[in-house]
């Protein structure tokens, strides 16, 4: 591919956030027709690098080139004049709006609805997409929606397009429709970068791959040159073990029982229908379904955080005695000797303090434990630095404000805390969402810690691939119903795709 000029050339960029160097004379080269996977670690610079492509960040040194001609990118607008767009993994669409308004939003001129819609369609047909522009965004799915910003970036003229973490929250059967749209751009001669995390889905679709490690270009290749091993030890710098440990359950029993429980959102929408089921200790419990399927409020219930309508929920003590944790309050729960840990979604909203340092975010698990608030400042400081140490968090010191980490580091402190507290009951949400590969194996490896551990672990998760290793048992959610209950062992990923998407037959034996 060197003997064409490149789409885009970045040559030398370098980008600072006060003392922290994101991108350390950075070079990379983005050809037209090729889908270039973006590889690195959390903070290795990645999004960073993107962000200044797409005119969100301006570099401090350095040149970029669009078609072999020197530019300068200061917006988002600038970037769309020069033909690039960056579909974020946040989407930023109006729900009240259809698809078609969505797209033409805050562009020049007047606006004609009808021949907007019309392009729309010639877009949607030429590569593939599934789209009905006169559908309202409230009513779409998450495919849908991201559907929806990528036509709105291709409708701006856009052939230099930027994916991050495309496939984060898509079923399989969705992954492997925007696979086949992004192969249709690509023989049309766009050039694609994907931000992935997934390897899986890099020897799947990428033509090149090119690897960030700490804010410095390690290197690119041909994907058909490499594998997954090669490219994760050039991510992390040193060999990783890419095998996710599943040790047989050890004497399982029940230690959480749910029977209908029933679960509507305060908009009174039905978001949990007559679910039940039976999660042991000594097991990995997995939770399927696509996002927004009721698998937050199912741990939220079990947490004493969501009301519920009708159902129950109960503790299984050691000895067989239950009891009924409906009606108690999340502190209650905890007092009456059963510790829940969630780890949530919302990793600032619900799981940590921004504006306080590790130490007191540690704190805010240990300080009714019985001793006092102002004298056990001791321990929630040795927790966070060991922490810190074993999941290798990138901070200045257990003193600095949670608000100035990473995002993957933010989940880590997280998550290490949860795991910390010793729970009897693991409720865990995307525990590994954003983290890099090294990270997430560290994860599933203290979580099947918890397990061995007689712990009854409850994982809801994005990337099926993961839970089919993991999990002992996955419970597969539909539309806020259980639409099967399957062994990890031997279970198919695209048998569970197909649970995710439409309920089928009798649930399997719990």
């Amino acid at each position: 591919m060197d003997n064409k000029i490149p789409a885009v050339t970045m040559r030398n960029i370098t980008k600072r956030f006060g003392p922290v160097l994101a991108n350390d004379k950075v070079w990379l080269n983005i050809y037209r027709g090729e889908i270039l996977a973006l590889l690195g670690e959390n903070g290795s610079g990645k999004t960073t690098l993107m962000n200044m492509l797409s005119g969100i960040y301006f570099p401090d040194e350095g040149e970029i080139a669009i078609d072999g001609k020197e530019v300068v990118i200061r917006s988002p607008k600038d970037a769309f004049d020069l033909g690039v767009g960056m579909i974020h993994q946040h989407f930023k669409l109006v729900d009240v709006l259809t698809a078609a308004e969505n797209v033409v939003l805050g562009l020049p001129g007047k606006l004609d609805l009808k021949a907007a819609t019309e392009k729309i369609r010639a877009i949607c047909e030429a590569y593939g997409f599934e789209v009905d522009p006169n559908q309202k965004v409230y009513n779409m799915s998450v495919s849908q929606k991201q559907t929806v910003e990528i036509v709105k970036v291709l409708y701006r003229g856009a052939d230099i397009l930027i994916l991050d973490e495309p496939t984060a929250v898509l079923t399989p059967q969705e992954t492997d429709k925007l696979f086949a749209v992004l192969r249709n751009m690509r023989n049309d001669g766009k050039a694609i970068v994907i931000i992935t995390h997934k390897m899986h889905e890099v020897e799947a679709l990428s033509d090149r791959v090119a690897v960030l490690r700490q804010g410095q270009f390690i290197g690119d290749m041909p994907t058909k040159n490499t594998n997954a091993q090669e490219m994760t030890n050039m991510m992390v710098g040193h060999p990783v073990v890419l095998n996710i440990e599943r040790p047989e359950p050890k004497n399982p029993r029940p230690r959480i029982e749910v029977k209908g429980l029933t679960v509507r959102s305060i908009d009174g929408i039905l978001k949990l229908d007559d679910v039940s089921f039976t999660a042991n200790s000594g097991e990995i419990l997995g939770i399927a379904g696509i996002s927004g399927c009721g698998q937050k409020e199912l741990l939220e219930a079990i947490a004493g955080l969501q009301p519920v309508e009708k159902g129950s929920i109960r503790y299984v003590e050691d000895d067989g005695s239950s009891e009924e944790l409906l009606g108690k309050d999340p502190l209650s729960i905890q007092q009456m000797g059963v510790s829940l840990s969630f780890v949530p979604e919302d990793r600032l909203g619900m799981g940590l303090v921004a504006n306080m340092d590790l130490s007191d975010n540690m704190m805010l698990r240990s300080f009714r434990r019985g001793r006092s608030f102002f004298t056990d400042r001791k321990s929630p400081r040795a927790l966070a630095e060991n922490v810190v140490r074993e999941l290798e968090v990138v901070t200045p010191g257990v003193s600095t404000p949670v608000r100035r980490l990473s995002g993957g580091n933010v989940q880590k402190v997280l998550v290490g805390r949860e795991i910390a507290s010793a729970p009897t009951v693991l409720l865990t949400a995307y525990a590994v969402r954003g983290l890099d590969i090294n990270s997430s194996y560290t994860i599933y490896d203290l979580i099947n810690k918890q397990k061995q551990a007689g712990v009854a672990v409850i994982y809801v998760g994005e990337d099926l691939d993961v839970l089919l290793e993991l999990a002992d048992r996955i419970l597969v959610l539909c539309g806020g119903k259980v639409s099967g209950i399957l062994p990890g062992r031997g279970a198919k990923k695209r048998e569970v795709g197909l649970m995710m998407t439409k309920l089928g037959g009798e649930a399997a034996d719990e």
